[in-house]
C-alpha cells in the first residue's frame, strides 16, 4: 500500500481525537482530514501554538475546532463554565464566518456537554448576556462585540486557555488589528494560541511573533503551490458594464450551474443587480452590509437549502461561507487585490468538488487584473473581449445554444405584479391614499356640491381688504 492510500485511509481517530468528538463527525459523514488537519491536529492536540496556511475551503475550521473541543475535553477536569467567562474564545473577522464556526462547533460537539456561544453585531444584547450569565465553554465572535461585552464587564476573557484568530490576513484588511492587540491583551499569557489563514502579509507574522510561543508554522502545500485550489476552472473576460446582467443571466442557465455567488464591490451594486436578477426571473437574494442581521441570515439560509439558487454578495461573505453545492462564483468586477480574489472563488470547489469561477473585468481594471494574474501565477494574460452573444461564452459555460437573459414567464409574472399594485393602493395598503391625484379629490369635492339641497343658504363671500398708503379703503367708496 502506498503512502497516498495511507493518508487517504487516515481517520481523526488515527489522529488521537476524542472518541466522542469522531463519533460525531462520523454521523455528519466526516471519516477522513484533509491535509491541513492532518498536520495541525496532532500538534495541537499537544498544547503547541500554531500559525497555519492553507488554501481556502481546505479544512481549516476542522483543523481548530476538533483540536479546540479536543482540549476543553480533557483539560476540563470536570469543572462546570462560571458565569461570563469561557475557557477557549474563536475570532473571526465577520458575522457570516462566526456563524459558520459556530455551526462547525456544534456538528463536531454535538455528544459534549460544551456550551458554545457566537457572539457578533447587528443585533440585539438580552439573549447573548442572557447565555454569558448562564455560563459558556467557547465564545465564537468579531473583535468588535467581544470587545464590547468585554468592556461592559459581561464577558472575562481571563480564564481563556485556548485562543483562535480565523483568517487573520481578513481582520488585517478589515482593520481590526489593533482590536486584536486589546483582546490578546485581555487574555493569560500561558494560553494556547493558533493563528489560522490563506495569506501571510508580514503584519500578521509580525503579531503572531509578538503573541504566540515558540509557534510551529504549518503550511498543507509546498511553497510553490498555487493560492487558489486546482479543482476549480477559472474564466476571465472583459466585458462591457451595461451588459454584465445579461452575461450572468446567461450563465445561471448553463447546463451545469446550481448555486452560484455573484460578488460586487459596492452594496449598491450587489442590491441592483439583485433586484435586476429577481426581474428576469431567477430566485436570488443580496447580502450587504446594508441589510441587518436578520435579513442576511435569512438569504443565507435560503440560498444555503437550496431555496434560492442565487447569492449576490459584497465581500462581507466571502470569508468562511461554506455551503455545499456552489457550482460558480462570478466576479461582478474585477477584485481589488490578489487575496479578494483567493477568497472570493474560493466558495466553489471546496472540500475536494470542482468549481468554476468567471471574472468580469472592465476596460478601467485590466491593470488590477494583470496584476491579480502575475501575482497568482494565472498565467491567463489580457482577458477576451466578450459580450452575451459571444459564442466563446455559450462554450466555456455550457450554456446552451439560443439561451436568453430573462426566464420564460418572467414578463407575465412582472405584468402579473403590476396588475396587483392598483388594488393594494385602494385598499389602502402602504399608504396608497395619501397619494390619490388632486383631479379625483377635486372631482369628489365637485360631486359632493352637485348634491347640496337647493334651498340651502349659500355662505356670504369673504370680503378682501384693500389697504392704501395705510389707510384701509371701502371698495365702494372707491368707485
Amino acid at each position: 500500500m502506498s503512502d497516498n492510500e495511507n493518508v487517504a485511509d487516515e481517520t481523526f481517530a488515527d489522529l488521537g481525537v476524542h472518541e466522542s468528538i469522531t463519533s460525531a463527525l462520523a454521523e455528519a459523514g466526516i471519516v477522513h482530514p484533509f491535509p491541513i488537519q492532518t498536520l495541525a491536529i496532532p500538534l495541537a492536540l499537544g498544547g503547541s501554538d500554531l500559525i497555519g496556511q492553507a488554501r481556502t475551503g481546505t479544512g481549516k475550521t476542522l483543523a481548530f475546532g476538533v483540536s479546540l473541543l479536543h482540549r476543553m475535553v480533557t483539560i476540563s477536569d470536570g469543572v462546570k463554565p462560571t458565569h461570563g467567562k469561557p475557557r477557549a474564545l474563536v475570532v473571526c473577522p465577520t458575522r457570516e464566518l462566526a456563524l459558520q464556526v459556530g455551526r462547525d462547533m456544534d456538528v463536531a460537539g454535538k455528544h459534549l456537554q460544551m456550551r458554545v456561544l457566537t457572539i457578533y453585531g447587528g443585533t440585539g444584547y438580552d439573549e447573548q448576556l442572557d447565555t454569558l450569565e448562564k455560563g459558556i465553554d467557547i465564545a465564537v465572535g468579531t473583535p468588535g462585540r467581544l470587545l464590547d461585552l468585554a468592556d461592559r464587564g459581561a464577558l472575562d476573557l481571563s480564564r481563556i486557555q485556548v485562543l483562535v484568530l480565523d483568517e487573520a490576513d481578513e481582520m488585517l484588511d478589515l482593520g481590526f488589528l489593533p482590536d486584536i492587540e486589546r483582546i490578546l491583551r485581555k487574555t493569560p499569557s500561558d494560553r494556547q494560541t493558533m493563528l489560522f489563514s490563506a495569506t501571510m502579509p508580514a503584519p500578521i507574522l509580525t503579531l503572531a511573533r509578538a503573541t504566540l510561543n515558540k509557534p510551529i508554522n504549518i503550511r498543507a502545500e509546498g511553497a510553490n503551490a498555487q493560492m487558489t485550489v486546482p479543482d476549480i476552472e477559472q474564466f476571465v473576460y472583459q466585458a462591457h458594464d451595461l451588459d454584465k446582467p445579461e452575461i450572468i443571466s446567461r450563465i445561471l442557465q448553463g447546463e451545469k450551474t446550481t448555486k452560484v455567488m455573484v460578488f460586487t464591490r459596492t452594496k449598491r451594486a450587489a442590491q441592483r443587480l439583485m433586484d435586476d436578477l429577481v426581474d428576469r426571473g431567477f430566485a436570488a437574494a443580496a447580502i450587504h452590509g446594508d441589510l441587518n442581521q436578520q435579513a442576511r441570515e435569512r438569504g443565507l439560509k435560503k440560498f444555503r437549502a437550496g431555496t434560492i439558487s442565487v447569492l449576490v454578495a459584497t465581500d462581507v461573505a466571502a470569508r468562511g461561507i461554506d455551503i455545499s453545492g456552489v457550482s460558480h462564483v462570478v466576479n461582478y468586477e474585477c477584485p481589488d487585490t490578489d487575496a479578494t480574489y483567493v477568497h472570493r472563488i474560493g466558495r466553489t470547489g471546496r472540500a475536494g468538488n470542482t468549481g468554476v469561477a468567471v471574472t468580469l473585468v472592465d476596460w478601467s481594471d485590466l491593470q488590477r487584473w494583470k496584476m491579480i494574474d502575475h501575482a497568482l501565477d494565472l498565467n491567463k494574460g489580457t482577458p477576451e473581449e466578450t459580450y452575451s452573444t459571444s459564442p466563446h461564452l455559450f462554450t466555456d459555460l455550457s450554456i446552451p445554444e439560443g439561451t436568453k437573459g430573462r426566464l420564460p414567464g418572467a414578463v407575465a409574472k412582472e405584468r402579473s405584479s403590476d396588475r396587483e399594485r392598483p388594488s393594494r393602493q385602494t385598499s389602502g395598503e402602504g399608504g396608497g391614499r395619501r397619494h390619490r391625484s388632486r383631479r379625483s379629490t377635486e372631482a369628489a369635492g365637485d360631486h359632493a356640491a352637485e348634491k347640496k339641497p337647493a334651498d340651502q343658504p349659500s355662505k356670504p363671500r369673504r370680503r378682501r381688504r384693500r389697504v392704501v398708503n395705510g389707510v384701509e379703503v371701502n371698495r365702494e367708496e372707491a368707485k
